[in-house]
């Protein structure tokens, strides 16, 4: 009997999805297209094809299904999403799982961008100013964990982008400026360029606060070693 009611509940759903217009006001439109803030660093964006609503996020473009015209559903998250236009913001629709916990997207400024897209053009003191900005808001942000920093930075180093690795590195140090790894990294990067004297510089300041780093005293002592031969 429960399976029954279940299944009912769900055609009628599925029935008031398919007889919901897909197509949006061009007020509306005008007042939701645009970009807004997944996370402290990560954006979902808002588009129209034929006035049907779409999203870009995570390299992806999903159409979510239209509830009624503020709210939408968007299989992939598993999520509600309620459209405040007035107000600039999209919510999650409550939920179970959410615990009582509130999830507002802002959107941005024209012209704004998220710290890793400062980073990406160059734009170092924006960068670094976004990254202090969400330190400041949440501490534990998973955005400005050190060790994700500087897996972006041996990112960028891979790829033989040296200055956007020294960036990201510099910007580690300011927002953990009592870590030997953050000046071991930046480090690497130095030597990479092969700029050996500001390489070795960092090098001795990793020492400096952790004798113990065998990364950095292996690199001294390499690079004297090469000075004096």
């Amino acid at each position: 009997m429960k399976a029954k009611y279940i299944l009912s509940t769900l055609a009628i759903v599925f029935l008031l999805l398919n007889c919901t217009s897909k197509k949006n006001s061009a007020d509306f439109i005008n007042k939701t297209s645009g970009r807004y803030f997944f996370n402290a660093d990560e954006i979902i964006e808002v588009f129209y094809e034929n006035d049907e609503l779409k999203l870009k996020w995570r390299k992806q473009t999903l159409t979510p299904l239209k509830v009624n015209d503020s709210t939408f559903y968007v299989r992939e998250l598993n999520e509600k999403l309620i459209f405040s236009p007035s107000k600039d913001l999209i919510k999650l629709a409550k939920k179970r799982e959410h615990k009582d916990k509130k999830f507002v997207f802002k959107k941005l400024r024209e012209g704004e961008k998220t710290p890793s897209e400062y980073l990406a053009e160059g734009n170092f003191e924006m960068a670094l100013k976004g990254y202090k900005t969400i330190k400041a808001q949440d501490s534990l942000s998973p955005v400005i964990r050190q060790r994700s920093l500087n897996r972006l930075g041996y990112h960028y180093l891979s790829n033989d982008e040296y200055d956007k690795a020294i960036d990201v590195f510099k910007i580690n140090i300011e927002l953990y400026p009592k870590s030997s790894n953050t000046y071991d990294s930046t480090g690497d990067a130095y030597l990479k360029k092969k700029d050996t004297a500001t390489a070795i510089e960092y090098y001795k300041k990793a020492l400096a606060i952790n004798p113990e780093n065998r990364s950095s005293r292996r690199a001294i002592k390499r690079l004297t070693k090469k000075k004096e031969e």
